[in-house]
């Protein structure tokens, strides 16, 4: 796992400093949900996005470097993600995995290098 996995893109126009708490969450193909906490913590950046009855209430974990598009204006993020790839994530119990390194690493294996998608670089 690379910690640039866990860092915004300059390209994607997140601010430090921007509350992203309730904001909307679009996949690269529809809404998912909107964000319950994040992090932009240098080389530990994430977002908690609450999924709502599109999968049954389920809270996942994304990394930073998924997000591609920052739209201020409109409160949305955009993802380099999928909603098929958000579904078939691991699920994220803050109470168990918000201090998991273990979990991290599984994160970030199936987010990035040598992750489910194809067996390539990675989708992030």
């Amino acid at each position: 796992m690379t910690d640039r996995i866990w860092s915004y893109s300059t390209q994607s126009g997140h601010l430090t400093g921007t509350d992203l708490t309730g904001w909307r969450v679009e996949a690269s193909d529809g809404h998912i949900g909107k964000v319950d906490k994040h992090s932009e913590e240098a080389g530990d950046a994430y977002l908690v996005v609450d999924t709502g009855v599109w999968i049954f209430g389920k809270e996942v974990l994304i990394p930073a470097s998924a997000v591609t598009l920052v739209d201020r204006e409109e409160q949305v993020l955009h993802l380099a993600l999928t909603k098929e790839q958000v579904k078939d994530a691991p699920e994220f119990f803050s109470e168990k995995h918000l201090a998991d390194r273990q979990y991290r690493e599984e994160i970030g294996a199936y987010y990035g290098v040598g992750g489910p998608f194809h067996g390539g670089p990675g989708i992030i």
